[in-house]
């Protein structure tokens, strides 16, 4: 008979607050998450919460640690100090320590959306809050591909304007009206749950 592994029940939760950087006004999402969380997941979690679409490479700044895709990036230019990790062996609970209370996320280096990641709060976990969850959240994630901070900022003004004389291709490219305060708490829930 063979035995069924049983996951490592959780002894943490991690309240996060991850705010997205170079970008006024704040674009912020709070999460919960469990201590047996792998950081490859925490990224997906991350994705569904912001409202990105995953379509690019990331990577998680720990102190003087990185960990990433390591099946994906070849990451020769580093030594091994600062190699890659692959953060499909590390849970959060294991890469963060009680003196580490923020690092970072960067989502598409070509874009270059850093995420700041401030650890808000340790909870106790109970059957309200062992799962990954977003709790809070501020204004729209901008779109994939937008160009960064700067091709961010150029877009919202487009959007605000329908006399700009790019405004009928960038709605056609974004695909209809773009709402820079939508976030909608209930919808962000059902992308992670959606994740199990």
């Amino acid at each position: 008979m063979a035995t069924v592994k049983k996951s490592r029940l959780p002894t943490r939760v991690y309240q996060l607050r991850i705010e997205l950087a170079n970008i006024e006004p704040c674009i912020w999402r709070t999460l919960l998450v469990p201590d047996t969380l792998k950081l490859s997941k925490l990224d997906r979690v991350i994705q569904e919460a912001f409202g990105w679409t995953n379509s690019h490479l990331h990577e998680f700044r720990m102190g003087t640690k990185r960990y990433g895709m390591v099946d994906v990036v070849e990451d020769l230019d580093w030594d091994e100090e600062d190699a890659l990790l692959d953060e499909r062996k590390f849970t959060i609970g294991s890469v963060l320590s009680d003196d580490l209370d923020y690092f970072e996320y960067e989502y598409d280096f070509g874009d270059g959306w850093d995420h700041t990641v401030k650890v808000e709060k340790i909870l106790v976990p109970d059957q309200t809050n062992d799962w990954p969850m977003c709790i809070a959240g501020e204004n729209a994630c901008p779109p994939e591909d937008v160009g960064g901070s700067y091709g961010f900022k150029e877009f919202v003004e487009i959007m605000a304007n329908p006399k700009n004389e790019q405004y009928e291709e960038t709605y056609r490219w974004f695909g209809g009206p773009f709402d820079r305060r939508g976030f909608d708490l209930n919808s962000a829930n059902a992308r992670i749950r959606r994740l199990r």
